[in-house]
């Protein structure tokens, strides 16, 4: 394990970014057992403490599980490739199917943790939206579980003026989802944009994504526009970045 004098990361995570390193470049594949807690001690002369919680770290990253009385294993996720425009084009949500069909094909999605309410509107969403500071908007929150591991977390703000008494309001918006209603209500989406950053996870998220506060996460904050060019949706989403590969397919401009 490399360090430097200057590498103040607690014994545990530098364990677990080495295991972690070792996972990436193949030493370990899906299924392969890692080092259990004696080797781990034997190797980086820790106590088992510390080895324990190295272990722990991958396994609250999702890039490992546990195994009652056979050890840590690398688990067999597949990232999500995340086709931000194919998934967003009108054929995939104007047609019934949602835009995460884009993205994971047979594997199991589940969404849980969804409320949806109605709330005075952040300034940051109000200026977007061109919202009032008193004005309403129905949020709709929930989080994105693939393969049973937790990868995403969302929430959309839109015009409770202009979603009121709509699917958009109730927990489950129907074949197509939000988009697919917006279109319904004369506001279908013609254009999306997207903006990318990163940073580490607050407490909360750490916890309802199940992964280490050392671990990154993607903020994309999409917002939707209709024809006349207002926007009619923000959606601010917290990826688990262990989880996801973003592609982007797209035609030279001039």
């Amino acid at each position: 394990m490399a360090t430097t004098d200057d590498d103040r990361r607690p014994k545990y995570q530098r364990i677990a970014d080495s295991l972690h390193e070792a996972i990436q470049s193949g030493e370990y594949g899906p299924g392969d057992r890692l080092p259990g807690e004696n080797d781990l001690m034997t190797t980086y002369g820790v106590a088992r403490m510390t080895a324990r919680q190295a272990l722990s770290v991958l396994r609250d990253e999702g890039v490992a599980e546990a195994r009652k009385g056979a050890g840590v294993f690398v688990r067999d996720f597949r990232p999500i490739r995340r086709r931000s425009i194919d998934r967003l084009a009108r054929d995939q949500w104007g047609s019934g199917r949602s835009v995460w069909a884009a993205d994971v094909g047979e594997r199991v999605l589940e969404v849980d943790r969804i409320s949806v309410s109605e709330e005075r509107v952040p300034e940051r969403v109000g200026v977007v939206l061109d919202l009032t500071d008193d004005a309403a908007v129905c949020v709709r929150r929930r989080r994105f579980v693939l393969d049973g591991k937790p990868v995403l977390l969302a929430t959309s703000y839109l015009a409770m003026s202009l979603v009121a008494g709509s699917a958009i309001t109730r927990e489950d918006t129907g074949p197509g989802g939000t988009y697919a209603r917006l279109a319904e209500l004369g506001h279908e989406p013609v254009h999306f944009r997207e903006e990318i950053r990163s940073r580490m996870p607050s407490k909360d998220e750490a916890a309802e994504l199940r992964v280490s506060a050392g671990t990154p996460v993607i903020l994309v904050c999409r917002t939707a526009y209709a024809a006349e060019g207002h926007a009619v949706e923000v959606n601010e989403m917290t990826l688990d970045a262990a989880s996801y590969v973003l592609e982007y397919d797209f035609d030279a401009g001039r």
